[in-house]
């Protein structure tokens, strides 16, 4: 059954000007550590910093949160499989809330162009 649902639409450039202006002191609020690394390793990191941060939203909004106290930055991690398919791990508030809400599994996609990063979430019981 599906507990919640989430989308997320941003557009790169709003992504690459916070990079550009905040540097480091950005990603590291957004991103965790092996997030950053893959992001970084490409020519133009701004789309893939910007599908993470849409992905992160459309998990928070599938929980029904928002990004906020009940959930952070950095209770969600994007990570992917050697076949190239993102996949969620939850730290801290995120795992409590995945147990709260009687989850079984957490899918998301992403997609991006040179102008737009989107992603979509799916809570599952």
């Amino acid at each position: 059954m599906i507990l919640g649902t989430g989308i997320d639409l941003i557009e790169v450039a709003r992504i690459a000007s916070s990079f550009e202006k905040f540097g480091e002191r950005f990603v590291n609020r957004i991103l965790l550590p092996d997030e950053i690394a893959y992001c970084l390793q490409h020519r133009k990191p701004a789309p893939f910093l910007a599908a993470r941060f849409a992905a992160k939203e459309a998990i928070s909004k599938a929980f029904g949160t928002g990004i906020g106290a009940a959930l952070s930055w950095q209770d969600m991690e994007i990570r992917r499989k050697e076949s190239g398919e993102p996949f969620v791990i939850l730290h801290g508030k995120g795992l409590e809330l995945f147990a709260a809400r009687g989850a079984q599994s957490l899918h998301v996609s992403l997609t991006h162009t040179e102008n737009y990063a989107a992603a979509t979430a799916i809570l599952e019981s």
